[in-house]
């Protein structure tokens, strides 16, 4: 019978404890580490570390909002949890809401899919978008850093060894912008791994012109997409066809998909240009339809519901 060290920590200062003096895999749904360290069939995943459970702390579980006003999510609060809690924002709660199947998002965790750092990753569209920052604790203190700053790159994250997710922070929310937009592109609505993912949002000025806008877009390269430069090509400016294209190009230009490049490339253009267009019509409701069916290169565009 091989044996593997495990801790479980009953507070999330015993937790940082142990995290300062071992170097542990933190542990809370399991969701992606058990898949990742899986072996043949009837055997246990093996961890070439020592395994920290942190699935009970309740310091990881809450979500409230600050003084601040910005959604604070624990690192340990599940997908399922997210899609359900009327404080987290809208974007978010959509990508929470597909994430696999439901006992998947019953344990797969936010700072899990974070640092998973996988560009196919459900949650980190909506939290670059929404300039979403990740709380990283340590005996020694606290560090916020944004989480598209927090993924370097492909599996990559900024965590010091001595370090955990404790938060995130989330200081954007539907009601600051006036029309928002989530798609996920995939063989089915939930239970399947993204194609593509696109968050849009934007507010106009009492002018016509636009006062912010943001998009970005998973499984388009080696790590979640989202690019200032393109949004400001829009701001400031009241929207014109030439305009739209200009932000497609420019979109169009920072992804780099491997796979299926020239799908994932029409999807996201075609799904740019119909939410600015309909945006542009300045529609009653907030959220611009995110369709019944999936974009499929060739096809004319999805109906409006």
């Amino acid at each position: 019978m091989e044996e593997m060290m495990c801790y479980i920590p009953k507070t999330l200062e015993e937790a940082l404890e142990i995290k300062s003096r071992h170097d542990v895999i933190v542990l809370a749904g399991g969701s992606d580490l058990m898949v990742s360290n899986k072996r043949t069939l009837g055997l246990a995943p093996k961890f070439d570390k020592p395994v920290m459970i942190v699935r009970n702390l309740p310091e990881l579980r809450g979500i409230y909002i600050n003084e601040e006003g910005e959604c604070c999510i624990g690192a340990g609060c599940t997908s399922a949890q997210i899609a359900e809690s009327t404080l987290c924002p809208w974007h978010l709660r959509q990508a929470a809401s597909r994430m696999g199947a439901v006992a998947l998002r019953n344990s797969a965790t936010i700072a899990g899919n974070i640092a998973n750092a996988s560009p196919k990753g459900d949650t980190p569209g909506p939290l670059y978008m929404l300039d979403a920052r990740v709380k990283l604790s340590s005996v020694s203190g606290s560090r916020e850093i944004l989480v598209s700053d927090f993924i370097v790159k492909f599996r990559t994250i900024d965590l010091r060894p001595d370090e955990m997710i404790t938060e995130v922070i989330v200081p954007l929310s539907e009601d600051d912008f006036d029309y928002v937009f989530w798609h996920k592109v995939g063989t089915r609505k939930a239970n399947a791994i993204s194609k593509i993912t696109l968050s849009q949002a934007i507010k106009f000025n009492a002018d016509g012109t636009v006062k912010d806008y943001r998009v970005a877009a998973t499984a388009t390269g080696a790590k979640t997409n989202r690019s200032r430069d393109v949004e400001s090509i829009i701001i400031g400016k009241r929207l014109s066809p030439e305009l739209i294209e200009d932000v497609i190009k420019g979109f169009d230009d920072v992804i780099s998909p491997r796979a299926m490049p020239e799908f994932r490339r029409e999807a996201t253009r075609r799904m740019i240009r119909r939410f600015l267009n309909v945006a542009d019509t300045h529609p009653e409701g907030k959220v611009i339809d995110t369709y019944d069916g999936y974009y499929v290169v060739g096809q004319p565009e999805p109906r409006v519901l």
